[in-house]
């Protein structure tokens, strides 16, 4: 099976890295189409010996995208293509529909409460998502939390596929060599007690917290690992606490593998996470994990159904501003306690294994080229100003 998948922006980002892992796995012929701004994940892809086009958009509302996008699913003769991300499912299912690729497939990476990609939604963003979910088969939701919020946006149950994001766990095992390696880049002691977060730098990551957090505890180093717009906001929050000289950004990489090893404590105090794929590969890194919300541990039902069944190395905040500077302080005492050692692996990583993942799509995938093809009562009309 020929698929092609369409995504914004292949820059470093939770889904991007995701549609590289899954591309590894899955049995089919597959190609890529950035709409725009490739960056390092495009050209690990590459590396991987995937094909990867680049549209160059020259902003959000260049419709020629359609055309383009269109003359390439049909030259390409797809049969099946998979969108990933709010702009690439807009253009992506218009296209494919214009083209006449038999099978259109989305995968809703970033819908939380109130707001896509982080940004808050409006009725025009609704709206329009409605309408391009309509051209599609099936949307895939990552967690049971996000197929709630599809469900609040009008899109039926029955077009609704959860499917986890996958992680490959040996590609962030510990490694002292790369936690030694990793300080000395970024220039932090290697005796150090380092907390992390990782993540794009915007306000909904809620990273503001983890600094004020941080403040509160002495002789502790901030590492913050992730670009974004709210950089700057959150230089200054470091500076009105008096604690820049303990805050260190080490902007987008292309894999957290090392900025993780160079952690002795990882948090994650965004409230508004679709899946929370950091948590699980601080998890694997042995680390542990300090959250707010994660899909994955929170969906989980403990023997007897009474709740999630605690992940060993995972402490869920609770929602007092109190919480997180507590939690630390008493996770920093266990690390003194143990001296600094890595934590075992949970039992929970192994249920996001990639490989697992990657069957469920595969299996998706299958049984949607299966299903008996329907005829458009009316054909889609072209768009103003997407031919070019």
């Amino acid at each position: 099976m020929r698929v092609l998948h369409v995504i914004t922006g292949l820059n470093a980002g939770g889904a991007e890295h995701q549609l590289r892992v899954l591309l590894r796995r899955l049995p089919h012929d597959c190609e890529v189409v950035t709409l725009s701004n490739p960056g390092p994940v495009a050209e690990a892809m590459r590396a991987d010996g995937v094909t990867v086009h680049e549209l160059s958009m020259s902003s959000n509302h260049d419709l020629r995208a359609v055309g383009k996008l269109r003359r390439l699913m049909k030259d390409g003769r797809y049969d099946l293509v998979h969108c990933h991300l709010y702009r690439a499912m807009l253009f992506g299912r218009v296209a494919a529909r214009l083209a006449g690729v038999p099978t259109i497939v989305a995968t809703e990476h970033s819908l939380g409460d109130g707001v896509i990609e982080g940004r808050r939604t409006s009725i025009g963003v609704r709206a329009l998502y409605a309408a391009s979910e309509r051209l599609g088969h099936t949307t895939i939701a990552v967690s049971e939390s996000v197929a709630g919020r599809l469900r609040s946006w009008r899109v039926p149950a029955s077009r609704i596929s959860v499917l986890p994001n996958g992680i490959d766990a040996g590609e962030f095992t510990f490694d002292p060599r790369l936690r030694w390696q990793a300080r000395a880049r970024l220039g932090i002691a290697q005796d150090a007690v380092v907390v992390g977060g990782v993540g794009r730098l915007e306000p909904t990551k809620r990273f503001d917290r983890l600094i004020r957090a941080v403040a509160e505890v002495p002789d502790v180093t901030l590492l913050l690992v992730g670009h974004g717009p709210a950089r700057e906001a959150l230089e200054r929050v470091a500076e009105m606490h008096g604690i820049a000289h303990r805050v260190v950004f080490a902007g987008a990489v292309g894999h957290a593998r090392d900025m993780l090893c160079a952690m002795d404590v990882f948090a994650s105090p965004s409230d508004s996470e679709t899946f929370g794929l950091a948590v699980l590969e601080a998890l694997a890194c042995g680390l542990p994990a300090l959250y707010a919300v994660c899909p994955p541990l929170d969906e989980l039902t403990a023997p007897g159904g009474h709740g999630p069944p605690d992940t060993p190395g995972a402490r869920r905040l609770s929602a007092y501003p109190e919480a997180l500077p507590r939690t630390l302080r008493a996770e920093l005492a266990c690390l003194t306690e143990r001296r600094g050692g890595r934590l075992p692996v949970p039992d929970v990583v192994a249920r996001f294994d990639t490989a697992t993942v990657a069957a469920s799509v595969d299996r998706l995938y299958e049984r949607l080229a299966a299903r008996p093809r329907r005829r458009l009562l009316h054909p889609p009309m072209e768009i103003k100003g997407a031919r070019g």
